[in-house]
């Protein structure tokens, strides 16, 4: 394996760093000194940094079985040069447990699919974030959560992971807030990221990942702005529940209703019990995804008028009326996961031009 970039000076009382360019710093091994360090440089996001010690580091590229210079993708908007031994000096500082390297690594390289368009999500002045949707054995071997509060609360490696994927759009990409970025508002996924399984044990349909052709562990990215709640304690019917949520989630300030149709996909996490009500008139997942595409739409009279004459000239306006949420079907992603306590959905809105990209690792 070659050599590392840092020095190996390290000890007890401090080290050598080679951070983003050729110049060295050596800091204390000292959470607090570092976290000081790292936040007036530019390099932290405010919460509490490991010092990414040579040997900690060592340690983590170990853990992606991969060498240390190897180039897994180059992150805009700056194209910084995502190597492994960068991917783990930022998992270090998050954080983030070695044994998610192989993870961390993936979803970086989804993240640089075409597809995606990660430069528009990391300079947009929307508040979108990758989010990482998790499939196969090493949910339960890292502890992603996909059960009762499985999008924050779940003690465990999650935000951590997230924060590493975060501290790299910044530290390697330049992802700066206010100048390379311009999100008007952020968001908390911009800080601790978005890091879910899926309970695909109790799913009534094959997992997103299995379903997109890649078994075994893969991981998804998505674009989310943000996790929007739907509630009903109602419905007691799978096709009443699905026209409820639908409906809920074509709402007229969503950016995918914004433009002519640019690809938009919305993702929805189904907890166990709306799964199983919903898949007992629903045993197909494109059933499922038919039937919620023609409830996710409005009526274009719902808009004010030079919205209604925009949307006209987009082409967004079908033969009855109506607008559409998404192109097609196909765009309204379903996965289960959640508590089963019921009576909640999770829709995960995008802003627009990316598609979701899946990989195996």
């Amino acid at each position: 394996m070659p050599e590392s970039t840092f020095d190996r000076s390290c000890g007890p009382s401090g080290c050598q760093i080679d951070w983003l360019t050729s110049r060295r710093l050596e800091v204390e091994d000292d959470v607090v000194a570092f976290t000081k360090l790292a936040t007036d440089a530019g390099w932290g996001d405010g919460l509490p940094l490991v010092p990414p010690t040579e040997e900690r580091v060592r340690a983590y590229v170990a853990a992606s079985r991969r060498y240390p210079d190897e180039l897994v993708a180059e992150l805009p908007p700056r194209r910084g040069r995502a190597t492994i031994e960068k991917i783990a000096v930022n998992a270090v500082m998050a954080g983030a447990p070695a044994e998610a390297m192989p993870l961390l690594a993936a979803a970086i390289e989804a993240m640089t699919d075409p597809s995606f368009n990660l430069f528009a999500l990391n300079t947009t002045t929307s508040c979108v974030v990758p989010g990482v949707f998790v499939n196969g054995p090493v949910r339960d071997r890292l502890k992603i959560p996909y059960g009762p509060g499985c999008f924050g609360a779940e003690a465990g490696p999650a935000p951590a992971i997230g924060r590493a994927i975060r501290l790299l759009m910044r530290n390697v990409g330049g992802q700066v807030v206010g100048v390379s970025s311009k999100s008007v508002f952020g968001q908390p996924g911009r800080v601790t990221g978005i890091v879910v399984g899926e309970w695909e044990e109790r799913s009534p349909w094959a997992p997103l990942a299995v379903r997109r052709g890649i078994s075994g562990d893969a991981v998804t990215v998505h674009g989310c702005t943000g996790t929007m709640d739907i509630a009903d304690i109602v419905a007691d019917r799978g096709a009443d529940l699905v026209e409820l949520i639908g409906k809920s989630m074509a709402f007229l300030g969503t950016n995918a209703f914004i433009g002519p149709g640019h690809g938009a996909e919305i993702l929805l996490a189904l907890a166990p019990p709306w799964a199983e009500l919903i898949a007992a008139e629903y045993p197909r997942i494109e059933d499922l995804q038919s039937a919620l595409w023609h409830s996710a739409a409005m009526a274009v009279r719902l808009w004010p008028k030079p919205h209604q004459a925009r949307l006209a000239k987009d082409g967004r306006v079908d033969d009855h009326g109506l607008v559409h949420l998404v192109a097609a079907p196909a765009d309204l992603l379903v996965i289960v996961c959640g508590g089963l306590g019921s009576l909640h959905a999770l829709a995960l809105h995008s802003f627009g031009p990316t598609r979701s990209v899946t990989r195996p690792f």
